[in-house]
């Protein structure tokens, strides 16, 4: 039998640092893609503005939220939640980078969440950095409960964790 080999082709165990670089490309993208789309939303819409994008279903919105995910601290009047914040995001960022760079028996799923975990949150740090708030612009509509709104770096943070959270679970059933 041969050995399992990952996305880019190298064994488990016998990866680079240099290829481990590589993802890093994916990080990127995301960082450009998050900024780009919250720069045409801020450029020419305002804080409030909404449009429906799917009938009672998808909408494109324009809102800011100086707090977490799911609003959690928006309306915190604490003059160091942004510091913290930022400090938070800086070090959340470095240790997913050494993960990512140092692990030594990731697969790709794990490679992939990891890059897309650490692209997200430097595209919320960018903007928390920049404007003391994250851009929003997603909305969904269940019925009559809203999804809070989000953005493309809440998209690839969610999908990130979704695939070490597979890699996790599933390398454990392996083990069993």
């Amino acid at each position: 039998m041969s050995p399992r080999l990952d996305l880019l082709g190298y064994p488990p165990m016998t990866r680079t640092f240099p290829s481990r670089l590589r993802w890093l490309s994916l990080t990127l993208f995301i960082v450009l893609a998050d900024r780009t789309t919250k720069a045409l939303i801020e450029s020419r819409t305002t804080e409030g503005w909404h449009r429906e994008l799917i009938h009672n279903f998808m909408y494109l919105v324009h809102s800011k939220n100086p707090g977490i995910a799911f609003s959690v601290f928006a309306n915190s009047q604490s003059p160091y939640l942004k510091t913290a914040l930022i400090t938070l995001s800086l070090l959340f960022i470095a240790v997913l980078a050494w993960l990512l760079i140092t692990s030594q028996s990731a697969t790709w799923r794990t490679l992939a969440g990891l890059s897309l975990l650490i692209g997200g949150a430097a595209g919320n740090l960018t903007d928390r950095i920049l404007h003391g708030a994250v851009t929003d612009f997603f909305e969904l509509w269940f019925g009559s409960y809203r999804y809070p709104a989000f953005n493309v770096a809440d998209s690839a943070i969610t999908v990130g964790a979704i695939l070490v959270l597979l890699d996790v679970l599933f390398a454990s059933q392996k083990k069993s």
